[in-house]
C-alpha cells in the first residue's frame, strides 16, 4: 500500500502571525495572507493531476497542534487514510483523534515517537490524489 505521497503543508506557531506573513511576503516573496499561502504543482508521474502544499502561520497560543508541545506541524498527503490508520494502530502509533471528513478531504492527527504532531491528509478531489 502506498502511504505518504507528498507534503501537504508546513504549519508553525509564532508570536505575531500577521507580522510573520508580512516578513515572508516582503523578504521571500511568499504571497502570504491570513491563511498563509498555497503552492500548486503537478504530479511527476501524471502531469494531468494537480496537487498543492500549504504554508501557514498560527498564533503561539493555538491549540491546533495539541497534544504536542512543539511549535510546528507537518501535513503529509496520503492515499487510503482509513487503511493507513488501521495499520498505524496495529503498529501502536498514537492516533490523536478520529478521522474528520471535509469537502477537501479526510484528516487525522498522529504523534511520532518524540511527540511531534503529524497531520495526515487524503485529498478529496480525484484530480488531486494524495
Amino acid at each position: 500500500m502506498k502511504k505518504v505521497t507528498g507534503l501537504g503543508g508546513i504549519f508553525f506557531q509564532c508570536e505575531d502571525p500577521k507580522a510573520m506573513n508580512d516578513w515572508y511576503a516582503k523578504n521571500l516573496g511568499l504571497p502570504a495572507g491570513e491563511y498563509g499561502t498555497t503552492f500548486e504543482w503537478r504530479q511527476t508521474e501524471d502531469p494531468s493531476k494537480k496537487g498543492s502544499t500549504s504554508w501557514s502561520t498560527f498564533p503561539k497560543n493555538s491549540d491546533y497542534f495539541k497534544p504536542s508541545t512543539k511549535p510546528f506541524m507537518i501535513n503529509y498527503r496520503v492515499e487510503n487514510l482509513v487503511a493507513l490508520v488501521e495499520e498505524l494502530k496495529r503498529n501502536s502509533v498514537r492516533v490523536v483523534d478520529e478521522i474528520a471528513e471535509y469537502d477537501y478531504g479526510k484528516f487525522v492527527h498522529v504523534l511520532d515517537p518524540e511527540d511531534n504532531i503529524i497531520e495526515l491528509w487524503e485529498p478529496a478531489d480525484a484530480s488531486e490524489p494524495g
